[in-house]
């Protein structure tokens, strides 16, 4: 089982300022389609990814890293950009 963790005020500014909360956004890791890809313009401290995938009948983009054995995410969006990659890789026609 995978195990995921967050700052809880990161949480509520990305709330406020995307209407996402990460308690959701770990859904999109369960998408059979979703989509990794590095996030090579964020930090050079750590990697970061995105994962991209349907939740609840939008495609949410969630930017997270990897600390030990848990996913830590990072921040998420409903963004336009991730919604035209996951079309594109997954040839969905819209």
């Amino acid at each position: 089982m995978t195990r995921f963790e967050w700052d809880y005020e990161k949480e509520r500014s990305n709330q406020e300022k995307h209407a996402v909360a990460f308690h959701l956004a770990r859904y999109v890791f369960a998408d059979p389609q979703r989509i990794i890809a590095e996030d090579a313009s964020h930090s050079t401290d750590e990697d970061r990814f995105f994962c991209i995938g349907q939740v609840g009948g939008g495609i949410l983009t969630v930017r997270f890293t990897y600390r030990g054995d848990a996913i830590r995410i990072i921040g998420a969006g409903y963004w336009r950009k991730g919604r035209q990659l996951y079309e594109e890789q997954n040839q969905i026609h819209g």
